[in-house]
């Protein structure tokens, strides 16, 4: 799967990985819908965290078509709110 950071690039993430963001990903909308600032800030970091961890960065040439988009580590809550679908940033 290719994951688009916002302001950071592509990286590639194997199928294997997929659960723990989901979890990560979980998390961070509890956190949005409590309204809580500083767990939705801790939840976003460890999300992009482990995206960049076990992500292959991808060349800046790289013209692979993202199936996902994650918001820069510095969004605020509502913009990451606007991104969330049915099933999150991340679907599982």
């Amino acid at each position: 799967m290719i994951v688009r950071i916002m302001g950071e690039g592509q990286v590639e993430i194997a199928s294997g990985d997929l659960a723990v963001l989901n979890d990560l990903d979980g998390q961070l909308e509890a956190a949005i819908e409590a309204g809580d600032e500083d767990t939705f800030r801790t939840r976003l970091h460890a999300l992009l965290d482990q995206v960049r961890h076990v992500g292959k960065t991808l060349p800046d040439d790289s013209l692979e078509p993202s199936e996902l988009i994650l918001p820069p580590a510095d969004a605020s809550m509502e913009e990451v709110r606007e991104m969330l679908g049915d099933e999150g940033l991340i679907p599982g």
